[in-house]
């Protein structure tokens, strides 16, 4: 018998939808440990719409959401929408049509499909980033942060299409080349907002261990924050002479202590100092290999694997150390973006250094031994190595003569070392420990007054600004006389202006710098003429307060009462994918304790526990040189041998990221259409582990669909009222119960802990046996139709409704099980003498104590061993073992 979920799918999402059945209110008769808000990460709305892996997620939350409501939990589970984004905008660049209208259209094509699986979300909370409703306290928390003074302008690089005179997103540009055209991408410097992230950089790092977050997500925040400690240093700016010029050049370093090894200095193609350090002899030089690295990512340009390139400036700079004079070249291997953009280049211990000085003939000096090397000195003593390196210090003849002996401790190798151990060829500092070298070498510049101890992050500020239409105004107005200021609160929100026109101004600024009418205004303060900031927010500013607006979505006066703050907060529970996360969430961690700092949220952190589920992948096709093959150019010539259409060459089928231009993307809407939802929410589910990655195979979903046949079969049977907690005499009746409380026991432990695959498999093992019965007691058949409603909704309330109930499943309670009839019938007992094992035998669980004994001193084991033995004592411990002590 088929499960007919054509039809009832339908009628119980207009059901559900109509009695607005999972609307969340604040009851305060529920206490804060009986309350649970479970978020998704929002999507964004693309024209594709879902695809099978979108849901993943979304039915976790969802089965875990139905879970809680049955145990008693008041739970917030809404569903929203992060609107703003490049496709649109794109789109409108090609078409004419306004993103506002792609975007909105693509939403009602989303909500539809995700309805159409089910998903118990409180729709009357949710939220869209792009609507002035919205934005308007995005532009808020923008205020705020520009006046604490968070968010400052600045000139940074952008990736620049100089065909299509645009700025480029990361995303867009793939193998240095512009996405839509082709064209070679350079570096522009523009004027950015920035906001100051890294003001906060030691609060997310000490943070993230009160989460429970995956510690794989955390390390990633943790190396991504990197945060070092070390010294910054000044090096003075020297002529060809070698004669100071008044200038200096400064940089951080992690290994102060090796200051006397450095031979060179490198500079950033983009640092504000190559002007004025390149000669006139090596200007033209210099120039064309700025631009050149200009057409480099960050990735391609730090590289361990790649070439190292550069060029020298014609300048030099003086080791504050030595005195000596090393040159200043410029390489793309050193980013602005890092320290200070400048780096002093020790070779002998740093793998990048000694490529490039290698490649440049540029000395190499080893300034640390390691611990072996300096015991070696002592016949393997590394405590009188240290003294005899000490010694030899204070003595420049007797060091000279030590090193003239020793080259393997003080001489470079063939390659770079990395290793700790003791100061060399550093005059005062040789045979100091590396912790002891640096915190000395520390003193000694902050003494001469050219160094200090400093913290350094990995962590750069972020670049809050786009050169784009589609996205949030930034609510400042540049006045001539009064500078930048920032638009009066009630003033908000600044909406976007309606255009006729999205191409790219070429000039890199955003497309809403060519609209007189809207760029030109009255300075908020003087009510003199003044311009409108022009750049809009990234899409990542929409998402990073978006849990907050669903606790109160229609709200006018702020963005979320204080109340409802405290009633729902921290997050729960929040699932996404491992894409974001770093940036997401990190930048949602940043604005969340803003506002904390602020006193509008009342936590210190927004998402307590993370979990990412694993991506779904589906089978593609590889040549034998590793490239991939269109499914629609693959031909199964026997089963499991596939080959490529035309050239009939062999192929190996292999799991890949869904894509369209492989043409395996699995659209749900062509599984719900065959299988029904219900269908796909459980293979969905069944796949694997939760936070794994699996292929999609539809042949596993053809099999759940005939699980749920099997489900709307057996509840077709004959029910009968029975007290399923006494005494049953019927055999099959009472191994029945066993499994059934079994079954609630492994369903409730696993959907508890988000083990659903496993639940899942529980659920066919009571079905397979409830097949063979007859009758099936009521109370055991409410209990599973209650179980199996979370995972597969439609179908549950349809059988719920079957057995004479006129309210939804949603929120009855979840079923009981006794521990006692879980319990196995049989017991293994162990049987010991004096303490050891010597054998083992089963009995029926609840055994007595002389029966067990009995069975014991007849085993062949004890026999064996009790022999011409006297038995002092026999200890049982009932269902688990008896041990016979024996003289």
């Amino acid at each position: 018998m088929s499960y007919p979920f054509d039809t009832i799918e339908p009628k119980w999402q207009k059901y559900w939808e109509k009695n607005k059945t999972f609307k969340a209110v604040e009851d305060p008769s529920v206490p804060k440990d009986k309350r649970r808000y479970i978020l998704d990460m929002f999507p964004y709305p693309s024209a594709a719409g879902l695809h099978v892996g979108h849901p993943e997620g979304y039915t976790a939350t969802d089965i875990y959401c139905r879970y809680l409501r049955m145990n008693g939990y008041n739970v917030l589970h809404p569903m929203g929408y992060d609107a703003f984004g490049l496709p649109a905008e794109n789109y409108a660049i090609k078409t004419g049509t306004h993103p506002r209208a792609t975007t909105m259209a693509n939403i009602e094509h989303f909500t539809r499909q995700i309805k159409s699986l089910g998903f118990s979300y409180d729709w009357d909370r949710c939220v869209t980033t792009c609507t002035p409703d919205y934005y308007k306290w995005t532009q808020w928390i923008f205020l705020q942060l520009y006046k604490k003074g968070l968010a400052y302008e600045s000139k940074t690089p952008i990736n620049w299409c100089p065909s299509c005179k645009t700025g480029l997103a990361n995303e867009e540009v793939k193998e240095g080349k512009c996405e839509r055209c082709g064209s070679i991408v350079t570096r522009k410097t523009i004027r950015q907002w920035v906001l100051k992230i890294t003001a906060y950089a030691d609060r997310l790092l000490q943070d993230l261990d009160t989460l429970d977050w995956p510690e794989s997500v955390k390390l990633m925040q943790r190396n991504w924050i990197g945060r070092s400690t070390g010294g910054e240093v000044q090096f003075a700016v020297a002529d060809g002479n070698g004669k100071a010029t008044g200038k200096n050049l400064v940089v951080y370093t992690t290994r102060p202590d090796t200051l006397f090894g450095a031979t060179y200095m490198v500079i950033s193609p983009e640092h504000p100092m190559v002007s004025e350090l390149t000669t006139p002899e090596q200007k033209k030089d210099v120039t064309a290999y700025v631009d050149m690295a200009a057409k480099k990512s960050d990735l391609e340009r730090t590289d361990l694997a790649k070439d190292k390139t550069g060029i020298f400036t014609g300048s030099y700079a003086i080791d504050p150390v030595n005195g000596r004079k090393i040159p200043i070249w410029i390489s793309d291997y050193v980013l602005i973006s890092y320290g200070t953009g400048a780096i002093m280049a020790v070779p002998a211990h740093d793998e990048r250094d000694w490529d490039f000085a290698k490649k440049f003939n540029l000395p190499i000096i080893k300034v640390v031994a390691s611990k072996k090397e300096v015991a070696s000195l002592a016949g393997g003593n590394e405590k009188k190595g240290c003294e005899i390196l000490q010694k030899a210090a204070k003595d420049p003849v007797a060091y000279k003569k030590l090193a003239e002996s020793r080259p393997d401790v003080f001489e470079a190798a063939d390659t770079c070392t990395h290793a700790d151990g003791y100061s060399v060829n550093s005059e005062q500092f040789c045979g100091m420990d590396t912790r002891t070298a640096i915190e000395t070498m520390i003193e000694w510049l902050e003494s001469k007054k050219i160094g200090k101890k400093a913290v350094n992050y990995k962590l750069r500020d972020w670049i809050f600004s786009r050169q784009r239409y589609w996205g949030e105004p930034i609510p400042l107005v540049h006045c001539p006389k009064c500078g930048t200021v920032p638009l009066d609160e009630k003033d908000l929100p600044l909406e976007l202006p309606d255009v006729k026109t999205y191409q790219p101004t070429g000039t890199g600024e955003s497309p809403l710098s060519g609209i007189d009418s809207w760029v030109n205004c009255s300075c908020p303060k003087c009510g003199g003429e003044a311009k409108r900031e022009t750049n809009t927010m990234p899409q990542w500013a929409g998402s990073c307060w978006y849990y907050l607006r669903y606790l109160d979505p229609e709200n006018k006066k702020c963005f979320a009462a204080p109340e409802k703050i405290k009633y729902w907060m921290p997050v729960d529970l929040y699932v996404g994918g491992a894409e974001h996360a770093v940036l997401h969430l990190l930048y949602a961690r940043f604005w969340h304790k803003v506002l904390y700092d602020l006193g509008v949220v009342n936590t210190i952190e927004p998402f307590q526990r993370l979990v990412n589920q694993g991506m779904i992948t589906s089978f593609a096709y590889q040549r034998s040189n590793k490239t991939l093959v269109p499914v629609d150019q693959v031909e199964e010539i026997s089963p499991g041998i596939f080959e490529e259409k035309g050239s009939h060459e062999k192929l190996e089928q292999v799991t890949a990221k869904m894509s369209k231009s492989l043409k395996n993307v699995v659209n749900p809407d062509d599984m719900i259409k065959q299988y029904g939802s219900d269908s796909v929410r459980i293979y969905e589910m069944f796949m694997g582990p939760l936070t794994m990655s699996k292929p999609w195979n539809t042949q596993g979903l053809i099999g759940i669909s005939r699980f749920l046949d099997k489900v709307w079969a057996v509840g077709e049977k004959p029910l009968i009222e029975m007290d399923i907690r006494g005494k049953i005499e019927d055999k099959n009746l009472a191994a029945f119960r066993k499994l059934y409380a079994q079954t609630v026991k492994k369903i409730t432990d696993d959907t508890a802990n988000l083990n659903f695959n496993t639940a899942i498999s529980q659920m066919m093992i009571f079905i397979n046996e409830a097949q063979k019965t007859d009758k099936i007691p009521k109370e055991m058949w409410e209990g599973f139709v209650k179980m199996i409603a979370c995972y597969a909704p439609h179908l549950g309330e349809e059988l719920w409704q079957r057995l004479g109930h006129n309210k939804t499943v949603t929120y009855e309670l979840w079923p009981e099980f006794s521990e006692d009839f879980c319990k196995s019938d049989t017991k293994t007992i162990v049987v010991m003498i004096n303490g050891k094992l010597r054998d083992k035998f089963d009995a029926v669980a609840g055994t007595s104590d002389e029966e067990l004994q009995t069975a014991a001193f007849a085993t062949e084991g004890a026999k064996k061993f009790m022999d011409g033995k006297q038995i002092l004592k026999t200890v049982v411990v009932p269902d688990k073992l008896v041990n016979i002590v024996v003289k």
